[in-house]
């Protein structure tokens, strides 16, 4: 045992640089022991941890009191352990036996003779983690210069403790991570806010190259949008991306940018997957629908202009037959020239190419517009579209707004069985934005289609049999110019109980 001060802090010193060395818990707790034997010169020694959760004592290791004493566990105040945790003040115990808080069971247990016992708290930033005990003064009795020596060596034991149980934590998170991103399918990234790869499963190596140190370099003769910059500094908790590469060979991926944090540290985790074949897919889909509905139009028109003239020239009462052909002419004619429309329509805005200038709507015009278009749908059910003026200006295109409108109203028409259908549209203004709200009373949608019936060429039925008219584009193509515009669309619904859409727009002054 050193005699004086200088000696003791010298000592104290060099078994703190020792524990700071050591990162493995269990070897550190270990080292722990074996020194608090050294520092005060005992026997032995004991160190309990606090279970955070069932704020108990136990022994995580005692040199000496053999593997009983695991098993024991201690309550706060339990003890002279539990006393020194509980009041979170050292204690010297020179005769255990003396003193009524002291319980023989450990010594039973184990074997071990304890006599005296110097008791210190461990405590981190006002944190308990446990109590550190030396157990039975070699030659005399603990002294209030061991008290302080001990209580040092306690605090630094302590910092120790928590550092190797952030590696331990650090090394299982990074080893958890590990496996899942060597078993994903999808690339899969994790930087740091810089680019800087902290972690790569094989899949990205396939896309990116391997052994990259910045994800920059990966995606160099890409054209990524959002660009990386700004992927990097998005505050949003995850955006959608997508990197383009023409040269040598088509490659397009689509990915999902998410904020992570790791050890503390905040980080991105880049994910994304080979969508080539499908780009070239739908690609090829909006060029074929774009090419049939040009080419439909023309013979449409001379069909329903044709229909128009027979209509007027053949004289029901003559020729009845001939009459009623005319008319299921013209119908019919009708119905495919506003599918080829909306065809056409949303061929043209799922253009990847298309943009908006934006122009001040007045919203009440807008919606006056959509509801004259629609004038005979809504006599023939005997709905009743319900409004009131709202005075505000948004911010568009005008023409898709406008199409954007008339396609819910004439959804919350369509599907509603019911009887005058009612149609009920409300405005709500939200700082920057406006949200104009389509609300039905009709049987609602299926919790399972509620993300799909914003999908082309969906409708909300098991199977396509042509019950309604239309061919599941509607809502696809509000979708479509609520991101053009920068809002939403959003789906509210409950089985039997209608369904609200909600479109939000940039914009909201006043007229």
């Amino acid at each position: 045992m050193p005699s004086t001060n200088a000696q003791t802090l010298e000592m104290l010193l060099e078994l703190g640089k020792l524990l700071s060395s050591k990162l493995e818990l269990s070897e550190l707790l270990t080292s722990i022991l074996e020194l608090s034997t050294q520092i005060v010169d005992s026997e032995s020694a004991s160190l309990l941890l606090l279970d955070e959760k069932t704020q108990e004592l136990y022994f995580d290791v005692a040199l000496g009191l053999g593997e009983e004493a695991s098993k024991i566990r201690l309550k706060l105040g339990q003890g002279i352990a539990g006393m020194v945790a509980e009041s979170r003040k050292p204690e010297i115990i020179h005769d255990v036996r003396k003193d009524p808080r002291w319980s023989p069971m450990i010594d039973e247990r184990s074997g071990f003779v304890t006599n005296s016992i110097l008791a210190v708290p461990m405590v981190l930033k006002g944190k308990l983690i446990g109590v550190l005990e030396a157990i039975n003064k070699r030659g005399g009795l603990f002294t209030p210069s061991d008290q302080r020596a001990f209580e040092a060596f306690g605090a630094q034991a302590g910092i120790a403790i928590e550092n190797a149980r952030l590696f331990s934590s650090l090394k299982e998170e990074r080893f958890k991570l590990s496996t899942v991103f060597s078993q994903m399918t999808n690339g899969a990234v994790l930087t740091d806010l810089g680019g800087r790869i902290l972690l790569a499963n094989e899949a990205s190596g396939s896309f990116l190259g391997a052994g990259l140190s910045e994800i920059g370099v990966g995606f160099k003769e890409m054209v990524l949008s959002p660009t990386l910059d700004d992927l990097l500094a998005a505050p949003e908790p995850a955006v959608d991306f997508m990197a383009t590469r023409k040269e040598p060979t088509l490659l397009v991926l689509e990915g999902r940018m998410t904020r992570a944090t790791m050890g503390g540290r905040e980080s991105r985790l880049f994910m994304f997957r080979d969508c080539t074949d499908s780009w070239r897919q739908e690609k090829l889909k909006r060029t074929f629908l774009s090419l049939i509905s040009h080419k439909l139009r023309t013979p449409l028109a001379a069909v329903t202009g044709f229909a128009e003239i027979l209509v007027d020239e053949v004289d029901p009462a003559k020729d009845p037959l001939s009459a009623k052909a005319a008319q299921a002419i013209r119908e019919q004619g009708a119905k495919v020239s506003e599918l080829v429309e909306k065809l056409l329509s949303y061929t043209t805005i799922e253009n990847t190419d298309a943009k908006i200038v934006p122009h001040p709507v007045a919203l009440d015009e807008a919606l006056k517009d959509a509801v004259d278009a629609l004038a005979g749908k809504i006599s023939a059910r005997g709905a009743k579209v319900n409004t009131a003026p709202s005075g505000l200006i948004v911010m568009g295109e005008r023409h898709m707004i406008v199409e954007a409108f008339k396609n819910l109203i004439d959804n919350a028409i369509k599907f509603n069985p019911l009887p005058n259908p009612p149609v009920i549209i409300r405005i709500e203004k939200t700082g920057e934005w406006t949200k104009v709200s389509f609300i039905d009373t009709g049987p609602g949608v299926p919790p399972e289609d509620q993300r799909r019936v914003f999908s082309g060429f969906h409708q909300v039925e098991k199977d396509f049999t042509g019950q309604q008219d239309g061919l599941g584009l509607g809502l696809a193509f509000v979708r479509k110019v609520a991101e053009l515009h920068g809002g939403s669309v959003v789906l509210a619904s409950k089985i039997g109980a209608g369904a609200t859409l909600t479109l939000t727009l940039p914009g909201g002054r006043p007229a």
